[in-house]
């Protein structure tokens, strides 16, 4: 047959895989086109797989409360940053999707449940299944997470039996918790927005909701299975425990993340760093101007007066009254980055310096005109315009690069368990960023963060959550977006969409000396899975 119109047919075949009933955000809704969605790749095949790795479903493990949906995103996010297929499938939604409204029969969750919960539970779990073997078998996936509370070892042992006839293997990840300050701690932070608890105190509301979680599923058995592949994570990541993980490259990789992923509550905040003397040149080190020294220390008070407030605000919604978290600061080994965290390290905070968060590096083109870019390099300016994430000019970096370079960052990031603020170059923040929050590569060359805005990113069980804080009083010079780091401009999406964070562009200099509240970034995930929070699949 003509190659060319087996290609048409393949490329022309339905789907298979059931649309996911979340529909919500780049990890659970993964376009298409992967390769916008893998910032850090390294290589792509025709399967869209990995060569030295097979196919893998990761089984969750734990009762409600432990931080299992946590733990999926997490490495959902980081799986698909490599370039790794994987997508997650929430027990719950299919619940959801079966059941009218959602409400299943009272007994539902009970180990003793009457027949007819029994075979509504056998339909839901059913279903669920057939789409994660669709998905690996017709799709190329590679990874399937499989979210739900598996509370028996006989049911854990069946599952992996399961997905071993179908050439699937399987690593079981169990979240465990005993300690009441964490298990109270989840619980206020993602289970109390239920409409069960609506308007009531969130410490009444969490001792409620644990104690539901005694009654509805009274008979869980740990994880001791000696012939499965599992990992348990005990306390969010204060220790570990591995039995047999041992079959793969991927599944190291998988392992290695989970070592240094916690699922405990903490902020990071994204600055630029000041306005040095010699603004525009990538190899001078030059250090802060005036303008900068005043943007650095206005920065610190405005950072340090906002965290108090949300401790406040925390408060009055009736949180606990405890200190604040502790504050690290990261900077590049850049001068003016380093500098523009004096600030902070002669208040007493620690600020430690990390080389791999230096700046794109322009090659090249530093210091060129546009014109001057388009008359010597006009084929690597269309290479640019039709590419800016993965395209370089001679003896530059591309965002890709940046990326890749990044990694130990970013596995530092998520071992990191106090608030963090990260002082560092434009490009830097565009690529940190756009791990946390899950972009597209489409996007993250348009991100702009201009110098009078904090940003601030917590962590949610579906998706981050980012607001703006304006620093006022700045000087207008200060304020705007640094040079293009390589002066050719990135067009607008034709189809209009903004980037993932809209209208995050350089304000009016009138705006930039008034006061704005902390305003919250537009995040359309929470909202769409407001009826996931009291999840108990």
């Amino acid at each position: 047959m003509d190659t060319l119109l087996t290609a048409e047919i393949a490329a022309n075949a339905p789907r298979y895989r059931r649309k996911s009933s979340t529909f919500i955000d780049g990890i659970h809704d993964v376009s298409v086109d992967q390769g916008n969605l893998a910032p850090a790749q390294l290589y792509s095949t025709m399967s869209g797989r990995l060569f030295h790795s097979g196919r893998i479903a990761i089984v969750m493990v734990g009762l409600p409360a432990r931080g299992k949906t946590h733990i999926c995103v997490s490495m959902a996010r980081y799986l698909s940053w490599l370039g790794v297929k994987t997508r997650i499938f929430h027990l719950g939604d299919y619940r959801r999707a079966s059941v009218e409204g959602g409400n299943v029969p009272q007994d539902y969750f009970y180990p003793n449940a009457s027949p007819s919960s029994v075979i509504l539970r056998q339909k839901i779990l059913k279903k669920c299944r057939e789409d994660i073997y669709a998905w690996l078998n017709h799709e190329n996936g590679q990874v399937a997470i499989y979210d739900a509370v598996n509370p028996t070892a006989s049911g854990r042992i069946a599952l992996a039996k399961e997905f071993a006839k179908r050439d699937v293997q399987t690593l079981f990840i169990e979240s465990y918790v005993d300690d009441q300050e964490i298990l109270k701690e989840n619980a206020r932070n993602v289970k109390i927005s239920s409409p069960d608890f609506h308007g009531m105190d969130p410490d009444e509301a969490a001792k409620h909701y644990l104690k539901r979680i005694e009654t509805k599923i009274p008979v869980f058995e740990t994880m001791e299975e000696e012939e499965l592949n599992y990992v348990k994570m005990i306390n969010a990541g204060r220790a570990f425990y591995y039995n047999n993980v041992s079959f793969n490259y991927l599944s190291h990789r998988i392992v290695f993340y989970l070592t240094n992923l916690h699922i405990k509550s903490r902020t990071t905040f994204f600055v630029r760093a000041g306005s040095a003397t010699d603004e525009d040149s990538y190899k001078a080190d030059a250090p802060l101007s005036e303008e900068g020294e005043t943007y650095a220390k206005k920065m610190t008070e405005t950072l340090l007066r906002h965290r108090e407030e949300e401790r406040q605000a925390s408060i009055d919604q009736g949180g606990p009254d405890l200190p604040l978290r502790p504050l690290t600061v990261w900077t590049s080994t850049r001068l003016r980055t380093i500098q523009t965290g004096e600030p902070l390290k002669e208040a007493g905070y620690s600020v430690r310096q990390r080389s791999q968060m230096s700046q794109i590096n322009p090659g090249v083109c530093e210091k060129m005109s546009e014109r001057a870019i388009r008359a010597l390099y006009p084929e690597e300016v269309e290479k640019h315009e039709l590419d800016p994430y993965h395209h370089r000019y001679p003896r530059a970096e591309s965002y890709h690069d940046l990326a890749v370079r990044l990694e130990p960052i970013i596995l530092e990031l998520e071992r990191e368990q106090n608030d963090l603020l990260i002082i560092a170059h434009e490009s830097v923040l565009r690529v940190l960023y756009s791990y946390l929050m899950h972009c597209s590569t489409r996007d993250i060359p348009k991100l702009k963060f201009p110098r009078d805005e904090i940003i601030e990113i917590v962590p949610a069980a579906y998706q981050n959550e980012a607001k703006r804080v304006h620093i006022p009083g700045l000087d207008p010079k200060t304020i705007p977006g640094s040079p293009e780091d390589i002066r050719i401009p990135v067009f607008s999406d034709p189809a209009g969409n903004l980037p993932p964070i809209p209208g995050m562009s350089s304000p009016e200099p009138m705006e930039a000396l008034a006061i704005r509240p902390p305003e919250k970034i537009v995040n359309n995930s929470k909202e769409m899975v407001s009826d996931k929070v009291a999840d108990e699949d």
